[in-house]
Formats: structure tokens, sequence, C-alpha cells
């Protein structure tokens, strides 16, 4: 088995002594043995791996996997092939995400799982892994970073006044086309009004003048993710936005000072919300100050109040302070960061 697979049996006695771990999420599945899972499973026990596909995909299962065993789906269901090589393995207790199991699907689960053997909650262990990048994959998306920058000067000759929000998309979507990458998720393009939506969904409202245009976009290179947000302005910049913006970006800027190994992220959270309530913006920031990101756009851990996770070398985060007034507009400020062994480093190179 490789690497990451002997990480994650290495786990298997400290969550209630499991001896074997099954992945539904094709995301984790691709995480483990670096193969683009499409609707199948994935069997972990202490010594070997089973991939288990239908008829689809049987193939390139065949000839894209190594190290992993590749089993095709038994006619009635994939419950029915795990628990024939279940009862093959001897497995007595079987791991399981439930936050990733559908009841339908644990319906399934239960009704083939042999008497000998016990359904054991056993969430997040891959996940946890995915927190900490390696060099192979921080390489990766400092790559996405790289094709990130040249759409942005690319938006900076693109967004003009008159042209709607559909059309700088448009724009964009044939650069991204000829970059030979696909986005991370449908692109944010939000002017005046809408930027004041931290989700807008991108529309036929035109660029007037004197406005601003958030964009919020992030590329995406074999499968791992870039995300960023930059604040376009055209015009003259009303001293209100102006200040909005310069306090949005200290709150970012300070709390990315913060970002070093052992640190609480609901210490730098709370922060960026200290520094905008001296503003008396704080009202106006009602998401977490960031997450993860790798193989999902959104990933641990969370920069949240609410999270009691520490930062550890190797994790890759988003710090994104915003503001958002309705009926006027929004700002934010988003950046990648990397936590190193002895502080941070800020992949996207700047604060804006």
């Amino acid at each position: 088995m490789n690497n990451r697979l002997k990480r994650l049996t290495s786990d298997f006695s400290r969550h209630r002594n499991i001896d074997a771990l099954l992945v539904t999420q094709d995301v984790n599945i691709h995480y483990l043995t670096g193969f683009q899972a499409k609707e199948s499973w994935l069997l972990i026990t202490k010594n070997k791996a089973v991939y288990i596909t239908d008829f689809r995909y049987i193939q390139e299962a065949r000839e894209g996997l190594k190290g992993v065993a590749v089993v095709k789906q038994h006619t009635l269901c994939s419950a029915a092939t795990l628990f024939e090589l279940v009862k093959a393995c001897k497995i007595k207790r079987l791991g399981f995400d439930e936050r990733c199991t559908s009841v339908s699907c644990f319906k399934k689960l239960k009704s083939y799982c042999p008497s000998r053997t016990k359904l054991i909650p056993a969430n997040g262990l891959v996940e946890v892994l995915r927190e900490i990048k390696e060099e192979s994959e921080v390489k990766i998306i400092r790559q996405c970073l790289k094709v990130h920058f040249r759409a942005l000067e690319f938006l900076k000759k693109v967004v003009k006044v008159g042209l709607s929000e559909k059309q700088v998309l448009g724009y964009l979507e044939g650069f991204i086309k000829k970059e030979g990458v696909g986005f991370s998720f449908n692109p944010i393009i939000a002017s005046g009004p809408n930027s004041a939506y931290p989700h807008a969904q991108v529309s036929d409202r035109i660029i007037k003048n004197n406005e601003p245009v958030l964009i919020d976009t992030g590329i995406d290179i074999k499968g791992y993710k870039s995300d960023l947000t930059r604040n376009f302005f055209l015009g003259r910049m009303a001293p209100y936005y102006k200040r909005v913006l310069e306090a949005t970006t200290l709150a970012q800027r300070q709390s990315i000072e913060l970002i070093k190994p052992g640190v609480a992220v609901a210490e730098v959270d709370g922060h960026a919300r200290k520094v905008l309530r001296k503003f008396g913006l704080a009202k106006y920031f009602g998401h977490s100050l960031g997450h993860g990101v790798g193989l999902e756009i959104h990933e641990n851990p969370r920069l949240s109040v609410k999270s009691q996770a520490l930062l550890e070398p190797g994790m890759i985060v988003t710090v994104e302070p915003g503001v958002y007034i309705p009926g006027q507009f929004g700002v934010r400020v988003e950046d990648m960061v990397l936590v190193t062994d002895k502080g941070c480093e800020v992949l996207s190179g700047s604060y804006n």
C-alpha cells in the first residue's frame, strides 16, 4: 500500500479499534489512491485495499489503479459485494463515515452486514490526513495560483463600464478554456449592490461607473483548487467604500500575522472581528474567516470562532474577512496562506 493508505491504517487502533474502513466519497478515494474515483467504494484493511466498482468503470479502474485490488460490483449492489469481502477478510469491526452515508445506504449496509461484523462510526479519518498538505500537493496548488494570477491580470483589462456581469464571465470562461484548466467553483462576479450578497449569482446587471465589482473565483488543476477574491473599482471611489476596503484589508493583514503552528483558528477568526468592530463593521461580517483548500474548495480546518482546531504546518487556508452592507456594496479580501514550521507564507503573494 502507498504511504497515505499506511498512515490511514496506522490510525485504526486509535479509532474504536476498527479492523477496516469503508470509504465512499470519491474525493477521499482520489486522495488515498491518486485515481479519479466515480461512484465507487474503497475497502481498506490493515494490509490491503480493494476498490469496488461496476461495469461502467471496471476497465479504467483496472488500468489506472496501482497497488489496489479491483473488484467488480455484484449484480445486486455494492453492499452485497462489500460484505462478501468482509467475510473473506474476517473483518469484525468495519468503520464507516456516518456523515457521508445516506439513510438509504445505511439500511443496505445493515441488511447485508453479517451478524459477526459490527458497523462502527469512524468519521473524518481521511479528512484529517487531507488537512496537512504534502509538498506535491502544495506544488500543484502553486500551479493553480500561477494561472489564477494570469486570470486576474486578464480581468483587469476586461472589467469595464457598460459590460454585464455575464459578459465578464463569458470572457473569463474563454480565458480559462485557452489555459486548459477548469474552475474550482462557479465564479462570483458581483457589481454595485450585488456585491453585498456574499455568494451572489452572476446576473445580467450592467456594470456602472463609480462602483465596485467583486470577483471571487478559483482554478482547478488535477483536482486541486485555488480560491481568491479581488475587488475591482471603476471610476471614483467613494470615501465610505474606501474606508470599508481599508478596514477589511487591515483585518485580513493582522489575522494573517497571527498564523503559525499551535495557534487556535478561533483566535485568528476572533481577531478579524475585533478589528472590524473598531470600525463599526463587525455586524456586517457574518461568515467564518476562512477554510482549508485542497481537493475540495471547502475543507478543514475552518477558521471559525466555533472551531477548536489548532493550526499545523502544511495546512493551507483562505483568510477572507468580508463586509456586506445591504443595498450598497460588499467587500471581501481573500488570500491563500500556507502554515509553515515557524509561521506562514501567503501563497497568493500579496494582501490584495
